[in-house]
């Protein structure tokens, strides 16, 4: 038997995830413009949306266990990689969307990093020694150190943003 109320918590969770990173954009591109005004209520209903989006996955009860949840990533960045994107690219390609094509190449490129990483993070759980991470702020790559460039997208090391 289908558990309609569980559909529509993933359903919600979903669009109020879409909304949170959404509004994060546009207050950046409101803040960009000098509308300050514009960009602090964006970056306020971002921050409710993602309360939203928390709950409701929360409530669905798909937030698990820490080793749980690192194995859904891998799933998730898993199937981006080798399913998801490759789709999108056969399908962008004869329709010459450069633009399209660089964007989804960067994030397939960046997918499998993150499904090593987050691999590596599960095998090494228990681990106590703090590790720091960089993020290329133009393709999403993750990397342990600071490259000289980024392995993905050729961007100087010095734009990688530490975590």
């Amino acid at each position: 038997m289908e558990n309609k109320t569980i559909d529509n918590l993933l359903e919600g969770f979903a669009g109020e995830s879409q909304a949170t990173r959404k509004y994060s954009i546009y207050a950046k591109k409101a803040e960009k413009d000098g509308f300050i005004n514009a960009s602090k209520l964006f970056k306020a209903a971002a921050v409710a949306e993602e309360i939203h989006a928390q709950r409701h996955l929360e409530v669905a009860g798909k937030v698990g266990t820490t080793a749980d949840n690192l194995q859904d990533a891998v799933d998730g960045e898993t199937y981006e990689f080798e399913s998801m994107y490759p789709a999108f690219l056969k399908e962008a390609d004869p329709e010459k969307d450069k633009a399209a094509i660089q964007s989804f190449t960067y994030a397939m490129e960046a997918e499998k990093v993150h499904a090593k990483l987050y691999k590596e993070a599960l095998d090494n759980l228990d681990d106590k020694e703090e590790i720091f991470y960089y993020l290329c702020p133009i393709c999403g790559n993750i990397e342990k150190f600071v490259p000289e460039k980024c392995s993905i997208c050729n961007v100087p090391g010095t734009k990688f943003i530490k975590y």
